[in-house]
């Protein structure tokens, strides 16, 4: 049994695998890992998921949360391996034609890692987590680079704390594209603004010959709330960066 871990801005995932396929999840708010000291509660949970695992893969956007969830495992936890993922290690699994691929986030190589593994290249990936990302394989089944964008969140918070009279929302679907009042024109404002910067991106990168024939793949907490209204995008993969990760577990013994 492995267990694998991905930790983001916002949220950090874990995944406990049998063989290759995800049969169960947690997710925990990163600040809590952030946190110089655990709460009891916190390490129970932790524990009690990762209960009868022999190696767990952590990778993540966050070091010191990374750090801190490797140091509750490796003080609670005996008879456990914890690999760390690289960006030096990711380059096992794929090739890049980028000036730096350290500069990188993990999460969005190991997603195209995945995405290439799963589906044909060349695929371009958007992941809509606290920011929103756009990333590309290409024809040779390289990691070329994308496009990072401000997350829904961060855009309804920037929104609210940028004006003296807005409120702060939660993101929801909007039916109606003409709010009514302040609250339904913010919701319509964002809803329908992402979706048409998606679109529109999409559609432009489509332009470029290289990209004529790709599929688009979504992915990420939020990407489900866009599902029936995203026409450019052809598959939706929530669990795409576990399943990365899945992959990656599998060269580890």
């Amino acid at each position: 049994m492995k267990i694998v871990v991905d930790i983001g801005n916002t949220n950090a995932l874990l995944g406990r695998l049998d063989k290759d396929k995800i049969v169960d999840q947690l997710r925990i708010e990163t600040r809590e890992l952030l946190e110089i000291k655990a709460s009891n509660n916190l390490i129970s949970i932790i524990q009690n998921f990762i209960k009868g695992g022999e190696i767990v893969v952590i990778s993540g956007v966050v070091p010191a949360a990374e750090s801190h969830l490797t140091k509750i495992l490796s003080d609670t936890i005996k008879d456990i391996t914890v690999f760390n993922v690289t960006t030096d290690y990711l380059r096992r699994f794929i090739e890049f034609d980028l000036e730096n691929p350290n500069e990188v986030g993990d999460d969005r190589i190991i997603n195209a890692i995945a995405a290439k593994v799963k589906y044909s290249s060349p695929i371009i990936i958007v992941d809509f987590g606290t920011a929103t990302t756009i990333d590309v394989v290409n024809y040779e089944g390289k990691y070329s680079g994308g496009m990072i964008c401000p997350g829904v969140n961060l855009s309804i918070r920037s929104l609210s704390e940028g004006t003296a009279m807005l409120p702060l929302i939660k993101f929801k679907k909007s039916n109606e594209l003409i709010g009514k009042n302040t609250i339904q024109a913010m919701e319509s404002g964002i809803y329908w603004g992402y979706i048409s910067m998606i679109e529109g991106l999409v559609r432009k990168l489509k332009k470029s010959k290289s990209l004529t024939d790709a599929n688009t793949l979504a992915t990420g907490g939020l990407s489900r709330l866009f599902e029936n209204d995203l026409e450019c995008i052809n598959y939706f993969d929530y669990d795409l960066t576990l399943r990365g990760l899945s992959i990656i577990s599998e060269s580890i013994e």
